[in-house]
């Protein structure tokens, strides 16, 4: 239906060729392809955690609630840290149409292996999964910007709307057909579904490329043979020593779930320190866009606080939609991972009227500054948990809650995702460096990593009585509440590190 949809968008629009709804006709197979492959993140997304926690007697992995929110919340923090050597793999080596090509193999094949029902085929899978999409993500929105005829292009804003839609699209569909069919048929068939949706959407990206511009296929800065060389030997050698060490941990019989989670967490806090404090340290930078960098790190750390409750909607929330949450509404039976498509609904009707907002406040000079919009993005992610902390309470014994706690829950949290994240991107490009121009969309994602990261310690931490707790959320939705009202405070002083940026 979606395929046929598309294809009355293409009209004649000149002698030349066709297009897509106005747009270059490479737009439909961008589209096509990115729809594809969050209908397979999505999908298994919806999935991820219900199965780790699902009894060995339903099929399932039989984890511990706060180990596989653990699993989870290290999952999503390397998809968004492998997009930084992702995009460098573009730059130096294959260029972002082959690039993508690889990742989205790569994701087809992570899914499948998710498909076979075998504990070590699962986790290789995620190991794929997770390279793909940082080989991916880091370059399909590149490949849309390249349909274009530079940044001042008209159709270039809409472009990447119609782009994001089609994001929201796949988004929204994948736990309706993948968790369906997973917590009712078979996980793994599921899981298997979520692959098939990869499948296709690497089909679509392979039959239209002759579509797609030829810049997509330069390597903007080939590297040469010594440093290629250098690269691939300190690379070699980490590899070959976590393979020895992993080796001898494994071999001792000390080797648990924990070995993997603790290292990987501590490395998605420790980079972007490290990150943050190169370009810190680099004299090339002049005292404004020092200046700026130290206003930029208070967005990234209110970012980061951000995206450790926002991220959780795949863990915690999903568990409690299973486990505390009816799951009948106005008389309709639904299974739990229905949920997960609430935020890209919301996203959908709701950007529109966000985007609107801004326009017409600014016509009024009554647009408020990032930093304002970054604090009430916390405050209401922060909200979010604190009724989630209600709806808890709500369900405690046996009761189930109505669906109707998690649907407001999404929607505050939709709303403040409005307010930040969009705002966030912008700000990003605002306040780089112009040494790290192109870097620092990268360093952007790396809040996200960051905030998995710490939501994966505090569940490993806690442990299962505490994780999913009434006094579980309350105290992080009160941690992003202080936070939000510490930017508000200090929004003056933000101000003037961000010089000629507001």
């Amino acid at each position: 239906m979606a395929s046929t949809t598309l294809e009355a968008g293409l009209t004649s629009a000149s002698p030349g060729g066709k297009t897509f709804l106005g747009h270059p006709r490479g737009l439909a197979t961008l589209f096509m392809s990115e729809m594809w492959e969050r209908f397979s993140y999505y999908g298994m997304r919806a999935l991820l955690v219900l199965y780790m926690t699902a009894s060995l007697t339903d099929g399932g992995l039989g984890m511990k609630t706060a180990t596989a929110a653990a699993v989870y919340s290290v999952y999503t923090a390397m998809v968004y840290l492998l997009a930084l050597p992702g995009g460098w793999i573009a730059d130096r080596f294959l260029g972002a149409r082959k690039t993508v090509a690889v990742g989205g193999t790569i994701i087809m094949i992570g899914h499948f292996l998710l498909a076979v029902p075998f504990s070590g085929s699962f986790f290789a899978g995620l190991v794929f999964i997770a390279v793909g999409s940082g080989l991916l993500k880091a370059n399909i929105s590149t490949m849309v910007g390249h349909l274009y005829d530079g940044p001042n292009d008209p159709r270039r804003d809409g472009g990447f709307t119609i782009f994001y839609m089609g994001i929201n699209l796949g988004a929204f569909i994948a736990p309706l057909v993948v968790g369906t069919v997973g917590q009712n048929v078979n996980w793994h068939l599921g899981f298997a579904l979520a692959g098939i949706g990869m499948a296709l959407g690497l089909f679509q990206f392979l039959l239209g490329t002759r579509h797609l511009s030829p810049k997509s296929n330069v390597v903007t800065s080939p590297i040469g043979a010594d440093e290629k060389r250098k690269i691939f030997t300190k690379a070699g050698i980490w590899l070959a020593a976590a393979a020895v060490f992993y080796a001898i941990v494994g071999a001792t019989g000390h080797f648990t779930i924990n070995w993997a989670i603790w290292p990987l967490s501590i490395a998605g806090l420790a980079i972007p320190v490290f990150v943050f404090a190169k370009v810190k340290r680099d004299k090339d930078l002049d005292a404004n866009e020092q200046s700026k960098m130290s206003g930029y790190i208070w967005f990234f750390v209110a970012a980061a606080v951000f995206w450790m409750i926002y991220d959780q909607s795949g863990s915690t929330l999903n568990i409690f939609a299973q486990d505390h949450t009816a799951s009948a509404l106005f008389g309709i039976d639904f299974p739990s991972s229905w949920f997960q498509s609430l935020n890209p609904l919301y996203i959908m009707a709701l950007a529109p009227v966000f985007a609107w907002l801004w326009v017409s406040l600014a016509r009024r000079s009554k647009n408020p500054s990032t930093t304002v919009k970054f604090a009430f993005g916390l405050l209401m992610i922060g909200a979010s948990f604190l009724v989630m902390m209600l709806a808890m309470a709500a369900a405690s014994g046996d009761a189930k809650v109505t669906p109707l706690w998690l649907a407001m829950v999404y929607l505050i949290q939709t709303v403040g995702e409005l307010t930040l994240s969009p705002v966030g991107l912008s700000v990003t490009t605002k306040l780089a460096p112009t040494k790290y121009a192109s870097q620092m969309m990268g360093v952007w994602f790396l809040a996200v990593t960051a905030g998995d990261c710490v939501a994966a310690i505090f569940q490993l931490v806690l442990g299962d009585k505490v994780v999913g707790s009434t006094w579980y959320f309350a105290v992080q939705g009160a941690m992003a509440i202080v936070a939000g009202v510490a930017l508000a405070m200090y929004r003056k002083r933000v101000v003037t590190l961000m010089g000629d940026v507001h």
